[in-house]
């Protein structure tokens, strides 16, 4: 049991009765348990930091909550009562396995120049300047990787990279993961590639996974927040409360199985789980969408790794093998196209991929590597181009995958890496056929793209620049 005293509990807001400070969800406290003979020590670590701390009870062995304020009693209950007195909800669910159509839609002749502008425009792809320069991030001089890099400070990146101190060179990089675009389609890989896509931003700019068979000391520590709608079944006010419910299921299905697999712990999250909106007799619901935020230790801040071009001459190259995977991609949302199937995670060869990628960052072998995500590759070589203020020349390989496929799939657990000439046999013998030779970054601001001698497209980096940057600012050129 526990003896609680109200009138030792600080207030945000004066006027508060006793039921409301108990039930209040205020945010920014904690509670603590403190053994006794404790106490003294960490209220004066607490003192020290000016921190407010306040010892409101005591456990007791009566299997009693007994709250008061003051001398006045406010309830009295039996633990019994707490944890069994109200009878667990039991929900009824439904699955059905995605029957994928194949993609449908596709115009006769594509401009994929023209698509590649339209897609970096697109508010899930385009730069977030003006929001990110509303904030400090150089809080304290801390702050190794910004959110944009490069020569002139607009390369975006796939994730923050934060000194602890300045004692060492240990740090802690910051990612997430959402893809909610593909949650009415299959919510497993959904949830899955969102999981993936925190865990790849992070190797990109060098973290390492823990390692699963002996103790570690690199932490990952992931957060998972839920934007699902009603799950609840009624039969006029949300008849599709079965389906809804199956699909949260397979989302905490995909959390875990992934959880498990990298070895990274959750250790919080966040639900909002009544996501509709009504319009008289019209009901709309959001896509089930969850969003993983993720954060790891560095161990050398001084050997991460930035997702912009860095010299010319350097040899382009993709890590990771794409599939026929454009169903919920940007580029099927821009074309309006319907089918495909949804990206699916592999995170066994993922995992081996990742090992490999940390291992030559570690050896200083890897100039630039970027994730592969939003819009495919046609995207991460646009931003890794303009974010160093350079070109590229691209031969896509001539495979059994279409050029479209090559250039927008998004196919999950992908780099798109940059090495100097000199280390590319050491790249290609570590990686081997996981990786695929595409072309060398050009002084030459231009993103030319061909396949077996024909021209693909051919685009001014500045013009591509303009259309990602949405002209946020009056120039627009690099």
């Amino acid at each position: 049991g526990a003896d609680v005293d109200l009138a030792k509990v600080p207030l945000k807001y004066p006027g508060l009765r006793p039921w409301e400070i108990f039930v209040s969800e205020s945010q920014e406290r904690m509670t603590l348990v403190v053994a006794p003979d404790c106490w003294e020590k960490l209220k004066a670590l607490a003192d020290f930091y000016e921190t407010e701390v306040s010892e409101i009870g005591r456990f007791t062995n009566d299997q009693i909550l007994k709250v008061t304020f003051g001398s006045k009693n406010v309830a009295r209950l039996p633990l019994d009562f707490l944890h069994d007195a109200v009878p667990r909800k039991t929900l009824s669910a439904c699955w059905k396995t995605p029957n994928f159509k194949p993609l449908s839609g596709l115009p006769a002749e594509l401009d994929l120049g023209q698509t590649l502008r339209r897609l970096l425009s697109r508010w899930n792809i385009c730069s977030r300047e003006s929001i990110i320069r509303q904030y400090d991030h150089e809080v304290k001089g801390r702050t190794v990787v910004k959110p944009l890099m490069g020569p002139m400070g607009i390369a975006p990146q796939d994730a923050a990279v934060m000194r602890f101190d300045f004692d060492d060179f240990v740090g802690v990089a910051v990612s997430n993961g959402i893809c909610p675009r593909y949650g009415d389609l299959d919510p497993y890989e959904m949830s899955a590639g969102a999981f993936d896509e925190a865990v790849r931003s992070i190797i990109a700019v060098g973290g390492r996974l823990p390692y699963r068979d002996r103790y570690d000391e690199c932490f990952w520590s992931v957060n998972d927040n839920f934007c699902v709608p009603d799950s609840v079944f009624h039969p006029t006010g949300n008849p599709d409360g079965r389906e809804k419910l199956g699909k949260l299921v397979k989302m905490c299905q995909a959390l875990h199985n992934l959880s498990i697999f990298y070895g990274i712990p959750m250790t919080s999250g966040k639900d909002s789980m009544k996501n509709d909106a009504r319009y008289g007799q019209l009901k709309v619901s959001v896509p089930p969408t969850i969003l993983y935020s993720m954060a790891a230790r560095i161990e050398d801040v001084r050997k991460i790794t930035t997702a912009e071009f860095k010299m010319p001459g350097d040899r382009i190259i993709v890590v990771g093998p794409v599939y026929d995977e454009l169903g919920g991609s940007e580029l099927a949302s821009e074309l309006n196209l319907r089918g495909g199937k949804v990206p699916k995670v592999r995170a066994v060869a993922a995992r081996l991929r990742y090992d490999t990628m940390h291992s030559l960052q570690q050896r200083g072998l890897i100039a630039s590597c970027h994730d592969i995500s939003d819009g495919g590759l046609a995207v991460a070589l646009s931003e890794s181009a303009f974010g160093g203020g350079f070109g590229a020349k691209i031969n896509l390989p001539a495979n059994k995958f279409s050029p479209l496929v090559q250039l927008f799939s998004e196919s999950h657990s992908r780099f798109l890496i940059s090495v100097k000439p000199e280390n590319l046999d050491e790249v290609f013998k570590n990686f081997g056929e996981d990786a695929q030779f595409l072309g060398e970054v050009t002084e030459e601001k231009v993103l030319s793209i061909s396949q077996s001698g024909q021209e693909l497209l051919k685009e001014n980096i500045d013009e591509l620049f303009q259309a990602w940057n949405r002209n946020f600012d009056q120039g627009g050129s690099i």
